[in-house]
């Protein structure tokens, strides 16, 4: 008979938790019984697990593996064995709808508020978390505090500030695997400063004109308008002057007086508030005594030996009457100005013969007071000097040689040589068949003799026409006798989804849901939107042209939410799909009545009937407050409870303690819901009864001993801090506390309690003064034991 061997030898297998898995393995003879260890111990049954053979293949099913099903499996059967292991993995893992609200709602702030961001998360421990920013690894500081414990990670920042808003990230790590987690804050703020300087563009006696820049940071929200104002010097007021949109960063005022001096502040204005001021310096309203600029100077006549300008008086003359003007030259693409004339000229035109001969110049003007030279003029057109010659003629065999669906390709010949041949270029210019106007194609003088137009509308009709340059400027139109019709090819459905399509929407109730779905088809394909695979209701209203179609609810409902799908579809049966998630969602309604409850010794349960949107918001959670007197501040003591229980543990006996619990999700927070009456747990005296023993048994007396030490303490300034240890010991040891040494049993600022033998010490409202090393003293008739921890406190910010 053939000896036994196995065919197929067991591998090792890694598994993520909760998922299903199996061994198996293969050998030569069916009759073969075989044996399954597991760490060397044999397996006979296993929670999970199935023992299956089939043939010539034994197995090992395991339909949900756990932790407890890790570890080396062996199979031996006859003189064979094979064996491997199973690694079972058990990465990070946070709350899916917890997950995608974090990535996709960024949490928002206004400068000044607190923001906490909790990640309850599951896995095997030790899990490292680890919290960056903008790629930078975060730490605590005087704002910000990292709190991690083996089921959450917290990021908290009080008094938030712009700096806080950027991108970030929470890293959890462990074993077996990482889960990275991307987060985005927006911190909100009144704008910073308009950026300067504070510009004086123009200072008379009448008028000041002054200008300014947006500000370097909007605070996250945009510059909705500037505040003008002005300050006589000399006086303590300042005058508002205009409230500028924010379009506007020129202003001008004539709320001003000759020869008084003026500083003018301008503030930027968004939602948030107004920013500080950028102040200008002192201003004279005086008018300048030299005169304006003119206008830029005209060409009336051109020869190659001389060329004659003219011009205008200058809007402003300045402090005395005009006596002359100041002509200056230069030629074109050169930054040097020559002066024409050097004693000023009355007349207010010019001609000019000091020239050379096929050269293009270019002149400007400046009038002339008692004062002096004035504003120099913006320069006139460039001009050749020489002789005039006649414009080009009109090109020729103008003809379309390509369409597409987006472009027409034109082509021309150069104009007859007697027609002139010095062309410089030629300007294409097109209007559409429902438009009169002529629209220019191109910049710059196109210098060959083909030009493609692009960005047609499809099925649009065009018409063109085509023109020479030279220097007397542009010769006769050519036009094409007959309309372009654009047409299209054939082009298969496709959707143009980019990074303004989302793929998963919130929307709140009562808000409209919009969406455009852009995509491209030629033909127009028929276009089909679904929700849950079924038809739109009439609600939804539904619009497609220009190559994108969109969804339209008005008032959105609960109802609206599921998978929207769009489809296209072309005359050959080509389909395209496009799917998106649609979430309508509401600020929770309010939880029900509270119930107070004291299930365990010094703990008080507090319960609620659930607030109503539990039945549609499945990222519905709450969180509990308390404070300890009517007019007390509110403290969260729970939050992110996704049941509607919650166990406060620090009751003190003797106080007073409200609660109210408040439902919240990504929109917002409920109103309270909140207890009328006070709770307290009465003071009890421990009674102590003495029966008289009936007979002498062992002696049962102990010395006192710590069962659980006291540990360090880290608090915030103000909070209340509780520092605890568990005592054993026969008599019932006497308990002493000691603060640097001194004994705090006659201190009203410190409350200690002993239940059975858990012992505590309670600081209300801690301070900088509560700092130091505390000692706890266990004494009785056998003996002392001493257990320290030291008390650091942190300020709030």
């Amino acid at each position: 008979a053939p000896r036994c061997h196995v065919n197929k030898q067991l591998i090792d297998v890694r598994v993520q938790k909760g998922e299903p898995a199996e061994l198996s393995c293969a050998v030569n003879k069916e009759d073969l019984t075989g044996t399954w260890f597991k760490d060397g111990l044999k397996l006979t049954s296993m929670d999970g697990v199935v023992f299956e053979k089939q043939g010539l293949v034994h197995k090992l099913i395991f339909s949900k593996v756990e932790d407890i099903h890790a570890g080396k499996y062996r199979f031996e059967a006859g003189d064979i064995k094979t064996e491997a292991s199973i690694f079972v993995e058990d990465p990070p893992q946070v709350d899916k709808v917890l997950l995608k609200n974090l990535t996709s709602v960024p949490t928002v702030a206004k400068a000044g508020e607190n923001i906490k961001i909790k990640i309850p998360f599951e896995g095997r421990l030790p899990v490292r978390a680890t919290w960056l920013k903008d790629k930078m690894e975060l730490a605590d500081d005087s704002r910000i505090r990292l709190d991690k414990t083996d089921t959450y990670t917290m990021l908290s920042i009080s008094n938030t500030e712009r700096k806080d808003r950027g991108d970030y990230k929470v890293r959890l790590k462990n074993d077996s695997g990482i889960l990275d987690i991307d987060l985005k804050v927006e911190v909100t703020d009144k704008p910073q400063p308009p950026a300067g300087p504070l510009k004086i563009l123009e200072s008379s006696a009448n008028d000041i004109t002054i200008q300014w820049k947006p500000p370097k940071d909007d605070g996250g929200k945009p510059v909705q308008s500037y505040i003008v104002e002005s300050q006589e010097i000399g006086k303590g007021d300042w005058v508002a002057l205009a409230e500028t949109p924010r379009s506007c960063t020129t202003f001008t005022t004539n709320k001003v007086e000759r020869d008084m001096s003026y500083y003018f502040r301008v503030r930027a204005v968004n939602a948030e508030g107004t920013s500080d001021a950028l102040e200008s310096e002192e201003v004279k309203a005086v008018s300048k005594a030299t005169p304006g600029a003119p206008d830029p100077p005209e060409i009336i006549s051109v020869s190659k030996d001389t060329i004659t300008i003219s011009w205008k008086t200058p809007r402003r003359t300045g402090s005395s009457r005009i006596v002359g003007y100041i002509v200056q030259k230069r030629k074109k693409g050169t930054i040097t100005w020559v002066p024409v004339n050097s004693v000023p000229i009355a007349d207010k035109k010019l001609k000019m013969t000091d020239l050379k001969k096929g050269l293009q110049y270019e002149f400007c003007v400046a009038a002339v007071n008692a004062s002096g030279v004035g504003d120099i003029s913006r320069p006139s057109q460039p001009v050749f000097a020489r002789d005039s010659t006649k414009p080009p003629g009109q090109v020729r065999d103008l003809a379309v040689t390509s369409t597409d669906s987006t472009s027409v390709t034109l082509t021309w010949k150069r104009p007859e040589a007697k027609d002139g041949n010095d062309v410089k270029g030629y300007d294409v210019e097109i209007r559409s068949s429902n438009n009169l106007d002529w629209t220019k194609c191109n910049v710059l003088p196109i210098e060959v003799t083909t030009y493609t137009v692009k960005g047609l509308q499809n099925k649009e009709l065009y018409f063109f026409r085509v023109r020479a340059l030279n220097d007397c400027g542009p010769g006769e139109a050519a036009e094409l006798e007959a309309f372009i019709e654009a047409d299209s090819t054939v082009v298969s459905p496709r959707f143009l989804i980019d990074d303004t399509v989302k793929n998963f929407l919130i929307v709140k109730a009562g808000n409209t849901i919009r969406v455009n779905i852009p995509f491209e088809a030629s033909p127009d394909p028929e276009v089909t939107w679904l929700k849950d695979g079924l038809l739109l209701s009439n609600r939804a209203t539904i619009s497609t042209k220009n190559g994108t179609s969109q969804l339209l609810i008005k008032a959105a409902e609960l109802t609206d939410s599921g998978t929207y799908t769009i489809e296209l579809k072309n005359g050959s049966g080509k389909r395209e799909t496009f799917s998106f998630q649609v979430q309508v969602t509401d600020i929770p309604q309010n939880p029900g009545p509270i119930l107070l409850q004291e299930n365990v010794p010094n703990a008080v349960t507090v319960t609620w009937e659930p607030s109503a949107s539990e039945k549609w918001a499945s990222n519905l959670y709450y969180t509990v407050l308390k404070r300890e007197s009517q007019k007390g501040v509110w403290h969260v003591v729970g939050d992110l409870i996704y049941t509607n229980k919650f166990t406060y543990t620090k009751v003190i006996p003797g106080r007073d303690y409200y609660f109210r619990v408040v439902a919240k999700n990504e929109l917002g927070s409920s109103g309270p819901s909140e207890t009328v009456q006070p709770w307290r747990i009465k003071k009890t005296k421990a009674e102590v009864h003495i029966r008289p023993q009936k007979y002498r048994g062992v002696n049962q007396n102990q010395p006192p001993r710590f069962l659980v030490p006291l540990k360090p303490h880290v608090v915030t300034t103000g909070s209340e801090c509780r520092m605890s240890c568990a005592v054993a010991g026969h008599p019932p040891p006497k308990i002493t506390w000691y603060k640097d040494s001194r004994d705090l049993s006659s201190d009203p600022a410190y409350f200690g309690t002993n239940d059975f033998g858990v012992c505590s010490l309670v600081i209300q409202g801690v301070s900088k003064a509560d700092e130091g090393e505390y000692m706890v003293e266990a004494a009785n008739e056998l003996g002392r034991v001493f257990s320290r921890a030291f008390l650091a406190i942190k300020g709030n910010n």
